[in-house]
């Protein structure tokens, strides 16, 4: 209730930073908000036109193949890229006014979910040139897109708390994040490998969503319990991660900017 509360007596204010932080990335632009949509379908045909030719002969539909991996990936690294800068870039506001400092890092989440929605719609076009059939199942996607929006604040506490005190994060995490898009089978099939080697990427949290989100859409079917359990757990469990790093620094960051 504590947190309800402070929400609503800074509504004006959060409300303020959502439309400052999705609009400022699009500033000084000719085409403005409209790269939130050819950002990514750019980065989709060039990788359409790389990886095709090597993955694409043997996967059904595959630009939506590739759209749903790469969808699920840009929205979790935009999302805690930014959520990593978001104390940081606002310490000259939260350092002067006592506000909330988790409302600067939930200002970034909303700003990147309402890219990631614009992009699902466009998405949902593609699935419909495809020739991808519509079910009722799709309805389901909310559950993976709910999980991924608790995983991405959680990551997004603990890389916010890490770089008010450490600068090398950010170096750090690019590296990471690369590391984790190979890893995260957005381009290729995990099916070339052999059931020990599968299991192996569920161990990756980012997999799970993207999983979730491919059976659905290309497969017309339901994870397993397992999935969902993994989808929830993970989120979950990084959440509760990042508040309490984020609750045990609280009164230390004013000290690191």
């Amino acid at each position: 209730m504590n947190f309800v509360q402070k929400m609503k007596e800074n509504r004006f204010l959060f409300e303020e930073l959502v439309k400052r932080d999705f609009t400022k990335k699009y500033k000084r632009t000719v085409l403005g908000m409209l790269w939130s949509i050819l950002g990514p379908l750019m980065q989709l045909g060039v990788m359409a036109l790389v990886f095709t030719q090597f993955f694409g002969r043997t996967i059904n539909h595959y630009t939506i193949f590739l759209f749903c991996g790469n969808l699920i990936f840009s929205y979790f690294k935009e999302s805690t890229a930014t959520g990593m800068m978001a104390l940081y870039g606002n310490a000259s506001i939260f350092s002067k006014i006592n506000v909330p400092k988790y409302m600067f890092l939930l200002s970034k989440n909303v700003s990147s979910l309402i890219n990631f929605g614009i992009n699902i719609l466009v998405m949902f076009i593609f699935c419909l040139i495809d020739g991808v059939s519509f079910t009722w199942k799709f309805v389901l996607l909310l559950y993976p897109i709910g999980c991924l929006v608790v995983f991405n604040l959680g990551i997004g506490l603990i890389l916010s708390a890490l770089y008010v005190m450490f600068r090398d994060m950010k170096y750090l995490y690019d590296i990471f994040t690369l590391l984790l898009m190979y890893l995260s089978a957005i381009f290729y099939s995990i099916d070339v490998y052999s059931p020990a080697v599968q299991q192996l990427f569920y161990l990756n949290p980012v997999y799970v969503y993207i999983s979730y989100f491919r059976s659905i859409i290309l497969g017309a079917e339901i994870p397993s319990l397992y999935v969902h359990l993994m989808a929830a757990g993970y989120a979950i469990a990084v959440l509760l991660i990042g508040a309490l790093i984020y609750k045990k620094n609280n009164y230390k960051f004013l000290y690191y900017i």
